[in-house]
């Protein structure tokens, strides 16, 4: 063997060693920095590798997954057959929340008694189900019923409650008046028990808080009965209403994320007619008290047009916005009647697309595998699954950090790093009930992996990292430790939970039990 060619092999060992001290780095290049206290500080700048496929289960990001009132907890485990991947997959795990849409009665069937506190039922059956899986769970309570039946306890209306009956022929369809004394008095009680249970972000992804109208979708509330004498001013009393509804859940939701359907009929006796002129003041009310935002008709073209979308690009990075689709292609709706003209009959995956395109215009944080519909997802637009947990909601990543890979210990030194967001929405670290609770941090982990010190940048905002724009700071530190090798990480933490590791970040590297992703070493003198 030549000396050149020994001289290559040494060489190339080398630098392997070299790059084998550096866990995550895709490129980087080594700067030094001034002389402290004779000591010469070193710097890597690193560019950690971008995972742009996994899934990513963070809150307020990613698909819900709706279940059935009569589901139960092995509903959970429902897989759909892939095409593109030739095997069947369970849609849970590609889902950030579980849905579930229920009745007032279902949950509170008596007074003082609640269906959570008893293990045996099918809804605390089903909430634990997901839990044991490791997704929280999101609620929509829904009062009226006209088309769903009986969805107000029975005992309220036995207090004296007043109500409408759509059909005589349907007594137990009955519909309580949102203004009735006697509603809301168990309708508080029941709402602050609703709290004390599942106001905890740990379980609790969301709640759909307003409830009202059919389908409790914010439309067509009833405040009188047509066929009496009774006269109501509705425009003063759906803004009471509204004023009254969302004062109890921001009460006593104060940690959970508040959702109302930016409707443009909100909580107007009517479904389908123009924009109400005081649905947009009276939505900003609800948003001022926290609420963010969905709306239930997403790809339904004839419904969800010109007021929607601006309404929507008004509170864009502002506010998120969690989307339904508003055809049910699974025999229930005729979706290829569509004004578009886009959708055709016996093909569900082309509703699919209009919602996914409609959604990427509105940037949504979240989308539906609705009860019926999930299996067209999977079966027929699997790349619209994979496109949405790829561009959807929030992708976060540092993009660039620079560390010193040596220092002399108790020496200042600064941390340079900048982070983009590959999603078309944004991380709404802004929202009242998390209150930019979310930060990065850098951490020293010893050779067990565990912390010994952390550095929080309360300067870096999550909410300020919109789609594809590095945003860069400079953090200032002072490594205090004894002598010894640690290893940087990385991870954006929640500062109201002992700054534990809290959002899933877009890097293919390696990540510690406990949620911190790893850069490099650093060695201590």
């Amino acid at each position: 063997m030549n000396t050149k060619f020994k001289h290559q092999i040494i060489l190339k060992v080398a630098v392997v060693a070299f790059l084998c001290t550096f866990v995550l780095i895709s490129s980087f290049s080594i700067s030094f920095g001034k002389i402290e206290d004779g000591f010469k500080v070193s710097y890597v700048l690193l560019k950690p590798k971008y995972d742009s496929s996994s899934v990513l289960h963070n809150p307020l990001n990613g698909w819900v997954m709706y279940a059935a009132r009569s589901a139960d907890e092995s509903y959970w485990d429902t897989e759909f057959f892939v095409p593109e991947l030739g095997k069947k997959v369970k849609a849970i795990d590609y889902a950030s929340a579980c849905y579930i849409r229920t009745s007032w009665s279902s949950l509170n069937p008596k007074d003082g008694v609640y269906a959570w506190d008893n293990p045996n039922s099918r809804i605390a059956k089903l909430i634990k189900g997901a839990e044991k899986r490791g997704l929280p769970v999101a609620f929509r309570v829904v009062v009226d019923g006209r088309d769903q039946g009986q969805n107000t306890p029975k005992f309220v209306f036995e207090a004296g409650a007043k109500f409408y009956l759509e059909n005589p022929e349907n007594p137990n369809r009955q519909t309580p008046y949102p203004q009735d004394p006697i509603f809301r008095k168990y309708y508080t009680k029941f709402i602050e028990a609703f709290a004390k249970e599942f106001n905890d972000p740990k379980r609790t992804s969301f709640i759909d808080a307003y409830g009202l109208g059919k389908w409790g979708e914010a439309h067509h509330v009833v405040y009188q009965d047509l066929k009496t004498a009774e006269t109501v001013d509705i425009e003063k009393t759906k803004e009471e209403v509204l004023d009254w509804v969302t004062d109890l859940y921001s009460r006593t939701f104060t940690k959970v994320p508040l959702i109302i359907n930016y409707h443009r009929l909100v909580g107007h006796p009517e479904s389908w007619a123009p924009a109400n002129p005081n649905s947009e003041r009276l939505l900003q009310k609800a948003i001022e008290k926290g609420y963010s935002l969905r709306h239930d008709a997403f790809g339904m073209t004839g419904y969800y047009q010109g007021w929607e979308k601006a309404f929507a690009k008004k509170w864009n990075f502002k506010r998120p916005i969690i989307m339904e689709g508003g055809w049910i292609t699974s025999k229930t709706h005729s979706y290829w009647t569509d004004p578009s003209g886009k959708y055709r009959k016996g093909h569900p995956e082309d509703v699919r697309k209009g919602e996914f395109e409609a959604s990427q215009e509105a940037h949504v944080n979240m989308m539906d595998f609705r009860v019926g519909d999930t299996d067209s997802w999977f079966e027929k637009s699997f790349a619209l699954v994979q496109g949405f947990v790829a561009e959807g909601g929030y992708r976060l990543y540092p993009d660039e950090i620079k560390l010193p890979n040596q220092l002399k210990n108790k020496t200042a030194t600064t941390i340079t790093h900048s982070w983009k967001n590959t999603g078309w929405g944004y991380f709404p670290n802004n929202i009242p009930q998390w209150n930019h609770k979310y930060k990065v941090a850098f951490a020293l982990l010893d050779a067990s992996n565990q912390v010994t010190q952390i550095f929080v940048d309360q300067k870096a905002e999550p909410a300020n990292w919109l789609k594809d724009k590095s945003v860069s700071y400079d953090l200032n530190v002072t490594v205090d430790l004894s002598k010894a090798d640690y290893t940087w990480a990385v991870a954006i933490v929640d500062t109201t939970q002992e700054n534990q590791p809290a959002i899933k970040l877009a890097i293919d590297g390696e990540v510690t039990s406990n949620g911190w992703v790893k850069l490099m070493d650093l060695a201590v003198q």
